[in-house]
């Protein structure tokens, strides 16, 4: 006997969750979680140095643990609820943003703040000294932790009263934010650790904190609401075709309800552009392009010798509004396991599994090309990469010279379609088999719902 027919809302809902799970494989993942940096994250440590007649003193931390991703200016912000009535007597290094309401205070000077949700930037530098902790006053901009791990963190002191103050009543504080400077950073909540040791005096004593928390935070592009900011062009010596970042990756130009989306070099409207504010990013004003990226990263294929081949990469700025200090990039690719020679840029492996090398990171020469200049100074920085053949591995077939992955400053830019590499002369062009089997179940998933709903 024949089998049953399934009822046709169950066939829909099989055609459906087909075609849910085809789509989801053409979209790039953009979750908290970076392969190419799987333990990177932001933190924050909180240590009970000194307890005071009605609260403590404490150190706060944040240490940016992230390989490529560091905090530009305007810098970081850091913000918390407190667990009880707490407020902030002084503080050192940091200010609040917002004093908030002290009339209840009758004391001078008043209490630095009274929220119950403070919000804490950097100072600038040129701080006074008497205001200034161990690794603060930098703006709130702080360094990857691959780029240069000295500059990676900073400090700041804060007096805490209405508080706890033993290590039993003592509470803390709880709902911590980092925007650095906008949104993508999520916090869980603090955890109670070992006490931090401090190295004292000539180095030879150690104190101890009363009391130490951690907050992690991890950056997540879907949380940060971004759309892309960087793409990548291919080029080779062998194929005279440029094949250029792809149309729309970072938006598309609408003249009807957006007409200064983007601007043509020779525009009048540049004379009157007025840059952003000090407490946030501007918006890009990018030059016209087909992609409409403020940052486009060019990966050519330069030379081939007997026992090498050489790659010239370049990144240039199409923003008018924003030069990007301490830039970096990372590129992966399985050749980098025998990189020989960088030109002009300062280099690291990238080796988060301990087994594969495929991945570097790049960035610039200090006082000579690790400030990326706006669009408007043609701004562009380039180096050429020399790699050692591998004879096991080596191709210049199917795309193989060109990279898996590019990231600027820590974003993912997006690629072209592997189909649209270029290819080796009389080389045959098609689909790679991870474009082509989620477009198969597309099809068969509409071909489904056509024939049976």
């Amino acid at each position: 006997m024949a089998a049953a027919a399934a009822p046709r809302p169950l066939r829909t809902s099989i055609a459906l969750l087909l075609l849910a799970l085809a789509l989801s494989a053409l979209v790039p993942s953009s979750d908290a979680y970076d392969s190419l940096d799987p333990v990177g994250n932001i933190t924050i440590k909180w240590d009970v140095k000194k307890w005071t007649e009605d609260g403590y003193e404490a150190t706060v931390s944040l240490y940016n643990y992230q390989q490529y991703r560091h905090i530009q200016a305007p810098g970081w912000k850091l913000g918390w609820a407190w667990a009880g009535k707490e407020m902030i007597w002084t503080m050192a290094g940091a200010q609040t943003t917002e004093q908030g309401d002290c009339s209840n205070f009758k004391v001078e000077p008043p209490p630095h703040c009274c929220r119950t949700d403070p919000e804490v930037v950097d100072f600038l530098p040129g701080a006074p000294y008497s205001q200034q902790t161990p690794n603060c006053c930098k703006g709130g901009v702080l360094s990857s932790w691959g780029q240069d791990p000295a500059n990676a963190i900073a400090t700041f002191d804060v007096r805490v009263g209405r508080a706890g103050t033993t290590n039993s009543s003592v509470q803390v504080p709880a709902n911590f934010t980092l925007k650095a400077p906008g949104p993508g950073y999520t916090c869980g909540p603090a955890k109670e650790v070992d006490p931090t040791k401090f190295i004292v005096g000539d180095g030879r004593r150690t104190t101890q904190a009363l009391k130490t928390w951690n907050v992690t935070c991890t950056y997540s592009q879907f949380v940060a609401g971004r759309s892309p900011t960087c793409c990548v062009a291919l080029s080779s010596f062998y194929n005279s075709t440029i094949v250029d970042c792809n149309t729309c990756s970072c938006g598309c130009q609408d003249n009807n309800t957006n007409p200064v989306s983007c601007v043509k070099p020779n525009s009048p409207y540049l004379a009157s552009v007025v840059p952003g504010d000090s407490t946030n990013i501007p918006a890009p004003l990018v030059k016209c392009s087909s992609h409409m990226c403020p940052i486009r990263v060019q990966w050519h294929v330069k030379a081939n010798y007997k026992d090498y081949w050489r790659v010239k990469i370049t990144a240039t700025n199409l923003n008018y509004l924003m030069n990007y200090s301490h830039w970096n990039l990372v590129a992966q690719h399985p050749n980098f396991n025998n990189l020989t020679t960088i030109f002009s840029f300062r280099y690291k492996d990238l080796n988060p599994y301990g087994t594969i090398n495929d991945t570097g990171m790049m960035w610039g020469i200090k006082y000579y090309n690790d400030l990326l200049m706006t669009a408007e100074h043609n701004g562009n920085v380039q180096s050429e990469l020399l790699f050692r053949k591998d004879p096991d591995t080596f191709t210049f077939q199917k795309g193989w010279a060109f990279p898996r992955r590019v990231y600027f400053n820590g974003e993912n830019c997006v690629m072209p379609p592997p189909d649209a590499y270029p290819w080796l002369p009389n080389a045959s062009h098609r689909l790679s088999a991870s474009l082509t089997i989620p477009f198969i179940t597309v099809w068969t998933a509409l071909a489904f719902l056509l024939v049976h709903a």
